[in-house]
């Protein structure tokens, strides 16, 4: 029952398997993927329930709640979607595993830590870009829009930044 994990597809398989994703949620919803949108809802809801006066009258949050419940979006089904085929294929290839991955020299908490804190600034950027990865970087990219481009320079580039930093931090 100790079976090996299946390799990782190829690249241009999955390129391409991420393009023709693409295009059949263009054709069947009528517009892109996307994920950040989703957490921007959530949080909202969750501020209806908690606080409703203060995230009504919020002027980012507040949007959200009088367009109706924020949760029932296309995007929510999404990212539902996804983690459920995400789970799905790492079942099938035999890759699910609860671990903190790490290098040597860094700490499971420290590399929580950083998970936290990198995703933290990627989520706030993603805002600030109004899209994240995927729905301005994909799909933005694949409308030709210029915004796209510009975002998918900037996040390869800071990527490239920090691990450069992070690895001659810990050598």
């Amino acid at each position: 029952m100790n079976a090996e994990p299946r390799p990782f597809w190829p690249p241009l398989v999955a390129g391409i398997a991420l393009g023709l994703t693409l295009l059949l949620t263009f054709l069947i919803t009528g517009h892109g993927l996307g994920a950040s949108g989703f957490f921007a809802r959530a949080a909202a809801a969750l501020g209806g329930w908690l606080a409703p006066e203060a995230t009504a009258t919020n002027a980012y949050y507040g949007p959200f709640l009088q367009a109706g419940a924020p949760l029932l979006s296309w995007i929510t089904w999404e990212v539902v979607g996804v983690v459920i085929g995400a789970f799905a294929g790492s079942m099938t290839a035999r890759r699910a595993r609860v671990r903190v991955e790490r290098s040597d020299g860094v700490s499971s908490g420290s590399r929580l830590v950083y998970a936290l804190a990198g995703g933290v600034l990627v989520g706030f950027g993603a805002r600030l870009a109004r899209g994240c990865t995927s729905g301005l970087g994909l799909s933005g990219g694949a409308t030709l829009a210029v915004a796209g481009f510009v975002f998918l320079i900037g996040f390869f580039a800071a990527g490239f930044l920090f691990s450069w930093i992070f690895r001659r931090a810990w050598q």
